[in-house]
């Protein structure tokens, strides 16, 4: 059965993938939710107070929420004087999950102040059995949508449940 998200999804897309400019979808779930706390796990960590900056690598995953987002290294760059991170980049290929939602590039940068997170550089979102693939993404965190740019491909899966056609 076809539902009103994929229809949605379906109605912002088809106009944009054949021209591959871009795309904007919703990023189902994925909201920002800054009372909650940041926990990271890490092989290393390696602080740099005069910078404000820490650099964990190997393995690394940080969670927030109901967002993960997992890469080998990740700078963290804190809000001076304020002791709270200002943005995140993380490289080397990175995964980030929202409930059924991944997205997967070589780069992220993550804005908690905007609230967005700029995937670049073999981005592929998949969504259920749908799959988007794109040269950037930027996804805000704070409406649930992302904006999708530089060779827009999407793949749709049939829906099994769906009717093969009236009157069959």
């Amino acid at each position: 059965m076809v539902t009103t998200r994929t229809l949605a999804l379906l109605g912002c897309l088809i106009p944009f993938a054949a021209f591959g400019q871009g795309a904007e979808v919703a990023f189902g779930t994925m909201q920002q939710d800054s009372s909650l706390p940041v926990e990271v796990s890490a092989d290393q960590l390696s602080v740099n107070q005069s910078s404000g900056t820490a650099i964990y690598t190997g393995n690394v995953v940080i969670g927030q929420g109901d967002m993960r987002l997992a890469a080998p290294r990740v700078l963290v760059v804190y809000a001076e004087g304020a002791g709270q991170i200002d943005r995140l980049e993380a490289t080397g290929g990175v995964t980030l999950v929202s409930g059924e939602e991944a997205a997967e590039a070589d780069r992220a940068d993550y804005n908690v102040a905007d609230g967005t997170v700029v995937m670049i550089g073999n981005v592929l979102l998949t969504q259920g059995e749908n799959a988007l693939t794109s040269d950037r993404m930027v996804v805000n965190l704070d409406d649930g949508t992302a904006q999708m740019d530089g060779r827009v491909r999407t793949v749709f899966q049939p829906d099994e449940e769906a009717p093969q056609g009236e009157g069959q």
